[in-house]
Parts: structure tokens; C-alpha cells; sequence
């Protein structure tokens, strides 16, 4: 198990530019399986999901092709491993990344059928699949559990288009769903969709590949199936919760960040949740410029309430940058509640900080209060362990501004979805080693 040791306490001054977008990567990899042709995909991160299921493509025979450009990858799917798709060692392999999920959908309209279990990821309460398998019954499938092996075997012979209305606005179970839908026979429209701007881009793709996809960017999606998908390019986009994270670094530790082609139009309202915390952020060009913050006050309701951060289906703030806010808030002037309404476990990493020094109360699972140091008390380094990716990286700001130095054990949750980050830290001022 990796380790960082981190020696709080330094500036960070520079320009840093994000890495492509962890969650778009995974939807657009998955889709060149529903063409035989070759797909190119620039601005692919180098992080350890990313990687996986990309070593998981070739695992099953599709053709893949770095560029000359780092990032860059040609995807091309023409003979696939019927075989092994059916292995244990396939299922194994997809047991471990939670990303395999989106493999269904493209498998299942190409093939006809798809066997995974499943799939691992950040342990942050329970992330069912209901959704998915839901709209692929609708669409014709069925699908059955396998006890002894922990599987779900899918198979459908002919997909058929449909109306549905999902039961919540997963952006993974769009993706798949949408990726399923492609093929199918007549028109299929999916209402409460999510319409996130990976989901977009994923359907930009698909239309480029040939698909017939309409209402891109609302929750509202019209696909008129077609029988076939050809080859096309595609770049993706920043990564807006390394956006998000490198603006909770600059104002907690930093002394004069720019952040580099985050595409401001696609971070919808993330920047401005950070500017109720009171954080100074200009934009300039497609550039976000932090200055020095020496303090930053929490902002109230209209109405003199104290600020309530929740997060939301976009165009509402990500839960994945909820981690991050609250690392901020412990050195604001003020208070503020977070309300994490979407996952069980994710607001149990502030025991950590509460170790460091920070002022929170844990109500429930789902709400914590902090009450912002106002930078008169410096968090102290200590010794902790990641939970997941985005606990990870507010981990990581919080031991970064902190007295003293600290070790953050099981980082391999961190390098699931931040390239190189220490390397990328340490050439703004910070000094962190991996051990």
C-alpha cells in the first residue's frame, strides 16, 4: 500500500493545467466497442481507472494505439473475444473497476448479450444498478443473477426502442443506456436523463459515429436507432472536479494560482460554490486565476440564515467536490452546513480532519456543520488513510495546509483519478513524496 508524506505549511504559486476528465474518459473508451472501425480519443488522462479499462479493451481483443501525443489513443474494436468475455478472469477483472459497468450497453447492443458482476470503486455507500438494468429491460433484454458465480448474465436478441422514464438521473446509467439504444430498432426516449457535460459528449461522439441522437444537454433524450457505427475523432473535455479540487488547493494553501483551459461554460456552478465560501476567484479567458486568500468569509442567505451547500443532478453541484468544500471551510470566517444527499458514507472522512483540528459536527450520515477556523488555528499533520478518490485529494489539501507533516496511507484511491499529482503539486512549491 502507497503512502504520501506530506510537509505542510507551503505557498503554491504557478499555473497548473487540469487533466482530461476522469468520468467522460471512462463513457467515450466504452462506446468505440459499438464500432468496428477506428476511433480516435486526445486528452485521455494517465490515471489507474482510466488505465485499466483500457488494458480491460485489450484484454478482449480490441486494437489499441498510442499516439504521438501523450493522451492520445486509437481504439478499434473490429474482432472481439466472445470467449473470454464470458470468462471468470473478464468477470474478475470488472469485479475490481467500477468503471466496467459502462461496458454493458455497448456489448449488449453489438452482441446481443454480456455477462459482469458487480463492479468495485470508491467505497462510499451503495451505488445500485438498478437503473441500468431497468432501461435495458425496457428495451428488451433480460437478465438474470447468477448466485454461484455473482454474476448477471444479459441478452437480447433484438433491442427495441422505447419510452422510459428513469428513476433517478444516473450518469452512468444514461451512458449505458444510451450506448444500448443506438441499435435499437425505432426511437427510444429517456426522460429524467442525467445531462451531465460528459453525458453530452458522449452523445456529440456517438453522433459523429453515426448515431442519431437529439436534446443533448437536457434530460430529454431522443435516439433513433441505427444499424451501424463508423469510426471518428474526439477530445475531451477538462476534468471539472480537478478543477474544482486545484481551487479549494489555491485558496486554502496557495499564493497565486492560474488555472489553465478548464472550458469555464462546462464547470456550471462550481466556481460560484466556492465564492459562497467566500474564495476570490478571476476568470480570464478560459483561464480561473485564485489569488493569495489570507481570508475568505462564508457567505449568508438573504435572509441572514446560515449557507446550506447540497449537492445535486447537474446542472446542481457535483457530490464530488462536496470532500474539497468542506476542507475549505475549515479555515473560512463563518459556518456552513453540507448536505450530501446521495451517498451513505461520504461525509465519514471529516473524522480525519476533526483529528487535524477542525471544527465539524457530524450530524448524520448525510449533514455536517463546520465552524471555519478563520485561519487562527492551523490544522496539524497526523496520520490517515484515503477512503476514496475525492476524500483523497481533500485529504491531501487539508495535510498540505497544515502544521507540521503527515502521511496519507492507501493513495492508490488517489491515483485512480489525479495524473501524477504529486509531480504536478511539488512543481508549484508543495513537497510531497510518495512512499
Amino acid at each position: 500500500m502507497a503512502s504520501f508524506i506530506i510537509e505542510g505549511g507551503h505557498l503554491l504559486q504557478g499555473t497548473i493545467i487540469p487533466q482530461g476528465a476522469k468520468n467522460e474518459a471512462l463513457e467515450v473508451i466504452c462506446a468505440t466497442l459499438l464500432s468496428e472501425e477506428a476511433v480516435t480519443i486526445e486528452n485521455i488522462p494517465d490515471i489507474r481507472d482510466v488505465n485499466n479499462l483500457i488494458q480491460l479493451l485489450k484484454d478482449i481483443g480490441v486494437k489499441v494505439k498510442a499516439g504521438d501525443k501523450a493522451g492520445t489513443y486509437t481504439f478499434q474494436a473490429d474482432v472481439l473475444d466472445l470467449k473470454y468475455l464470458e470468462s471468470d478472469a473478464f468477470v474478475n477483472s470488472c469485479a475490481e473497476l467500477r468503471g466496467s459497468v459502462m461496458m454493458i450497453g455497448p456489448l449488449l447492443a453489438r452482441m446481443g448479450k454480456a455477462v459482469i458482476t458487480k463492479p468495485g470503486g470508491d467505497k462510499i455507500g451503495r451505488r445500485r444498478l438498478d437503473t441500468h438494468f431497468l432501461g435495458f429491460e425496457k428495451l428488451g433484454a433480460k437478465f438474470i443473477h447468477i448466485e454461484g458465480r455473482n454474476v448477471y448474465e444479459i441478452e437480447a436478441k433484438n433491442l427495441k426502442g422505447t419510452y422510459m422514464l428513469l428513476d433517478e438521473a444516473s450518469v452512468t446509467g444514461t451512458a449505458n443506456i444510451v450506448m444500448a439504444a443506438v441499435f435499437a430498432k425505432g426511437t427510444t426516449t429517456i426522460y429524467n436523463a442525467a445531462c451531465e457535460p460528459y453525458i453530452q459528449q458522449l452523445c456529440h461522439l456517438l453522433n459523429r459515429m453515426g448515431a442519431n441522437i437529439t436534446g443533448i444537454g437536457s434530460n430529454l433524450l431522443t435516439i433513433v436507432g441505427v444499424k451501424k457505427l463508423h469510426g471518428a475523432g474526439h477530445r475531451i473535455l477538462p476534468d471539472m472536479i480537478e478543477v474544482g479540487s486545484f481551487i479549494g488547493m489555491a485558496a486554502m494553501c496557495g499564493n497565486g494560482i492560474r488555472i489553465k483551459d478548464v472550458s469555464i461554460k462546462d464547470l456550471g456552478i462550481i466556481p460560484d460554490a466556492f465564492r459562497k465560501l467566500g474564495v476570490k476567484i478571476k476568470v480570464e479567458g478560459d483561464d480561473l486565476i485564485i489569488p493569495r486568500q489570507k481570508h475568505y468569509e462564508i457567505q449568508s442567505f438573504i435572509d441572514g440564515t446560515i449557507m446550506t451547500l447540497a449537492d445535486a443532478p447537474w446542472p446542481g453541484l457535483t457530490p464530488d467536490l462536496l470532500s474539497v468544500l468542506i476542507v475549505v471551510a475549515t479555515q473560512a470566517r463563518g459556518s456552513v452546513l453540507f448536505h450530501q444527499k446521495m451517498f451513505e458514507s461520504r461525509l465519514f472522512f471529516v473524522d480525519k480532519l476533526i483529528d487535524m483540528g477542525a471544527q465539524i459536527i457530524l450530524c448524520d450520515p448525510h449533514r455536517a456543520v463546520v465552524v471555519g477556523h478563520d485561519r487562527k488555528i492551523t490544522l496539524r499533520g497526523g496520520r490517515m488513510s484515503s477512503p476514496d478518490i475525492r476524500a483523497g485529494i481533500a485529504l491531501l489539501i487539508a495535510a498540505m495546509s497544515a502544521k507540521g507533516t503527515s502521511r496519507i496511507d492507501n493513495i492508490e484511491q488517489i491515483d485512480r483519478g489525479y495524473e501524477h499529482i504529486e509531480d504536478r503539486l511539488n512543481a508549484l512549491g508543495a513537497i510531497i513524496k510518495r512512499g
